[in-house]
């Protein structure tokens, strides 16, 4: 489609203030582009978006433009009524323009048409001025003309060049499709354009994430809130081992546990403020060393809390609760030594040999000698882990379910492996306490996280550890020893919000909790960023959609009560791997995302209509012979 370019540069119009004055329109100076020509004419429909503009930057009228990907959007009040303000999105990719008159008392929309009997086209011109100030020659004139702007005009020469000279290369980068600096617009001849909708509006589709000038009152679903500037990325190398809370030196074995930090991952602000907090009060009558991340599942709370380590420049481990958890898990068990004799069984004596070498008969070293699956296969596939375990399908079988049969076969195998023969038995038998990670973490200054705790039925568990949460914290070990915190000790909570099986924390708990950061979805620009870091995907425009489709479905979610499944970082990722593999991004996403949003069949119908279908359609198949 061919830009029409009398449709936004139309001369004809007259000139507003300052300019309204002028006898002529013509100005002897031009830009660079302008190829020959010995004169620029002033336009209407620039100066329009330029004064705009002036007085969002220097607070004096309403109205924004701002930035979100490749496109640029841009809020124009207009003239016409106290609550009207014209809407624009411009795509600098390909020159596309969506755009609507809307007011904002009635939510009514009206169409937008750009010609010589229709709208001037102002606030298309000021939706493009990112993309125009990217030219040294126009941002140069831009500011000149800003301030004469705010000292009101004082000259009205440097003033009008200064316009002319904006006018001109706006006009020439828009019109010579072989200009350096081509500006691209598509724009048929009637001058009709695709409308901004309410829906995308509620589902800020179009929300920028970066403001230029002005603050948002309707692409903002915040309302009068202005939007920050993105902040910059934190370069991993001014973050990791910054932190350190004491000078201290780890054996191999403990510096092994310090996370690496992949690439891709992009450092939350909350997780470099709980680093400073843990620093800037170490020494303090009162540390900070207990933290929650509180937020829904997908948002990145055990990725944190393992960047908190790594900015700490401490050991980390974690503990994943379950609903049987209980306190001796959490402060470890009593096993009988397997040295002190045989069990009467060649098999089960080659076993605990096995687990002399591993380090001990305990929980998770019988689990792996059983090859029983982890947390992440039952998180990730628990119905199937289930079967696996039981031999039965079981409709609805949650991680806990799995967890569950898991304990009593490693406690069967416990108790198998502990068994004595008559010959050993008499010769007594001895017991070894086995400690767990979290008073490894606790005793000697590592970093803890412990997941999921509001999935503990009994409410007294957490409770119990209290004393050690505290700052001088103890606590007696069933071997009657005591353990003493270590000061740098930290400990960070993760636990999900609205999950099927999630009680309340107790509030003595979480009232020892130095800080409590509630986790949010990452951005879009996040999302896209490490869902192609770790997938491989190099359609940045297709994941970008696919990312969209998400925080619509997200949205959509939320405002029709659907509760009953999930969706976030872990499932976007799930979708781009698959599509890669398949080719099929609408195919994909029905057993990716749509499936694990509800299990209701007329809910994700709903889902597909609603957030899948307006950015993807089912492939289509060839026909058969």
């Amino acid at each position: 489609m061919s830009a029409y370019t009398g449709n936004i540069f139309n001369f004809s119009r007259d000139l507003p203030e300052p300019f309204d004055t002028l006898s002529n329109k013509k100005v002897k100076v031009t830009s660079k582009y302008s190829d020959g020509a010995t004169a620029s004419t002033l336009c209407s429909t620039v100066i329009k978006a330029i004064n705009a503009i002036c007085r969002c930057k220097n607070s004096t009228g309403e109205g924004a433009v701002g930035i979100i990907n490749q496109k640029t959007v841009a809020e124009y009040k207009s003239s016409m009524g106290p609550d009207a303000y014209h809407l624009v999105v411009y795509n600098r990719d390909n020159g596309n323009i969506m755009a609507s008159i809307y007011d904002k008392s009635t939510e009514v929309f009206e169409n937008y048409v750009l010609n010589s009997s229709g709208r001037d086209g102002a606030a298309v011109m000021m939706a493009m001025f990112p993309v125009l100030m990217e030219d040294a020659e126009f941002e140069e004139n831009f500011e000149e003309y800003y301030n004469q702007f705010v000292s009101a005009f004082p000259d009205m020469t440097k003033t009008t060049n200064a316009m002319a000279m904006l006018c001109d290369n706006a006009y020439r980068r828009v019109k010579d499709e072989n200009c350096a600096a081509h500006v691209k617009v598509c724009l048929d001849k009637a001058g009709n354009l695709m409308r901004v909708s309410q829906a995308q509006l509620d589902s800020g589709k179009f929300e920028p994430t970066e403001v230029v000038a002005g603050e948002f009152n309707i692409f903002a679903r915040k309302g009068a809130t202005p939007i920050k500037k993105a902040t910059a990325v934190i370069e991993h190398s001014d973050f990791v081992g910054k932190y350190g809370l004491s000078s201290r030196t780890f054996n191999p074995s403990e510096q092994a546990l310090v996370p690496q930090l992949p690439s891709w991952y992009i450092i939350p602000d909350e997780v470099v403020d709980i680093c400073k907090h843990a620093q800037a009060t170490t020494g303090k009558p009162m540390q900070m060393r207990n933290f929650l991340l509180r937020g829904p599942a997908g948002t990145g709370k055990t990725m944190g809390a393992k960047a908190i380590a790594a900015g700490l420049n401490l050991p980390y481990m974690k503990y994943t609760c379950s609903a049987g958890t209980e306190i001796f898990d959490f402060v470890g068990m009593i096993f009988p030594d397997t040295d002190s004799g045989s069990t009467g069984d060649a098999q089960l004596d080659a076993e605990n040999a096995v687990l002399k070498n591993m380090g001990g008969m305990n929980y998770e070293n019988v689990s792996k000698l059983m090859n029983l699956p982890g947390l992440d296969d039952m998180d990730y596939d628990p119905e199937g882990v289930y079967e696996a375990l039981t031999g039965s399908k079981k409709a609805g079988a949650s991680a806990q379910d799995c967890m569950a049969i898991v304990l009593d076969k490693v406690t069967e195998k416990v108790k198998a492996l502990s068994k004595r023969s008559e010959t050993s038995a008499s010769s007594g038998q001895s017991y070894t306490y086995v400690e767990t990670d979290f008073i490894k973490a606790l005793k000697h200054g590592y970093v803890i996280e412990i997941q999921e705790p509001s999935t503990i039925v009994q409410p007294g568990v957490l409770v119990g550890l209290n004393s050690l949460l505290e700052q001088t914290g103890s606590i007696t070990l069933p071997t009657g020893e005591v353990i003493q915190r270590h000061p740098d000790a930290v400990v960070i909570v993760t636990t999900n919000v609205s999950y099927e099986g999630c009680r309340g924390m107790n509030q003595s708990v979480i009232d020892r909790m130095s800080l409590v950061r509630d986790i949010e979805m990452p951005t879009p620009e996040v999302m896209v960023q490490r869902a192609m870091s770790v997938t491989g995907a190099t359609d940045e425009h297709q994941v970008s959609q696919m990312v969209q489709v998400l925080c619509d479905l997200s949205e959509y979610c939320r405002k029709n009560s659907i509760t009953d499944g999930s969706y976030g970082m872990r499932s976007l990722i799930d979708w781009v791997a698959s599509a890669e593999v398949t080719g099929d991004v609408y195919g994909s996403a029905l057993y990716t995302i749509i499936s694990k949003a509800t299990a209701d069949e007329m809910d994700r119908e709903a889902l597909i209509s609603a957030v899948l279908e307006p950015y993807f359609t089912p492939k289509r198949r060839k026909a058969s012979a």
